[in-house]
């Protein structure tokens, strides 16, 4: 029962983040708190399933630039899951990039409020 709380919880946590990215940078639009729902939850399937793909495929480019195109593959993620959903937008793929960085620093911020709340 508390595994199902704390994911619901960090669900919603993450698309109020989402609605956060949108309120702090203009190139990312999301049309409401249900679309910003959604989207988190695209966002997380991505990332769970493509995501870990992507970092395979790209590992020799991830590498040679140190880690460094891991944030391309987050925006890429980030575009994708705009791109499929009709309430959140992104304009580019340097609105991407940003949206992509604000949205994983807010996450580790839920990530690490939830871990002293719930423990693990």
């Amino acid at each position: 029962m508390l595994g199902r709380m704390k994911l619901l919880v960090r669900w919603l946590l993450l698309a109020a983040a989402l609605l956060l990215v949108a309120y702090l940078y203009p190139g990312v639009t999301v049309a409401s708190f249900s679309a910003a729902m959604v989207a988190a939850l695209v966002l997380g399937l991505l990332n769970t399933v493509v995501r870990p793909l992507l970092v395979l495929l790209t590992l020799p480019v991830t590498v040679l630039t140190l880690g460094l195109f891991l944030f391309v593959i987050n925006a890429i993620t980030f575009w994708a899951a705009a791109s499929v959903l009709s309430g959140f937008s992104v304009t580019g793929f340097g609105a991407a990039l940003v949206g992509s960085l604000i949205y994983s620093l807010c996450g580790m911020v839920i990530d690490s409020a939830m871990e002293s709340v719930f423990g693990d």
